[in-house]
């Protein structure tokens, strides 16, 4: 299984889960919804998501999404885009994702245990 992984408001999965079907702020305008790799997701919450409250974390089953992922290179990585709609049946896990009271994103524990665990 590979995961990778989205930062959303939590308003919008609830929007999605209604809809069966989530498209993030990006799809209509970027063309794909952006994700991240385990190691790229605090580098991407530190430089987009400074200040935002109500913050989850979607850890998606790459192999269960219906529309295509790309790999495209930004800042000198290779992130991975959602081509499409997110179908909400390849969402594994949800989970609360806040900045610490130094303002800074980490990892929650418990997304760590349970990606060791899926190792």
């Amino acid at each position: 299984m590979s995961v990778i992984f989205h930062i959303t408001q939590s308003q919008q999965w609830e929007e999605a889960k209604q809809l069966k079907s989530y498209r993030g702020d990006t799809l209509d305008t970027e063309g794909f919804i952006h994700c991240s790799t385990l190691p790229q997701v605090t580098r991407s919450a530190n430089k987009f998501f400074v200040g935002k409250k109500g913050l989850l974390l979607l850890w998606i089953d790459s192999e269960k999404v219906q529309a295509e992922i790309k790999y495209e290179s930004a800042a000198g990585e290779d992130y991975p885009h959602i081509y499409g709609p997110l179908n909400i049946d390849a969402v594994l896990k949800v989970i609360e994702f806040e900045a610490g009271a130094d303002g800074k994103f980490e990892l929650p524990e418990e997304l760590t245990a349970n990606t060791n665990e899926q190792a």
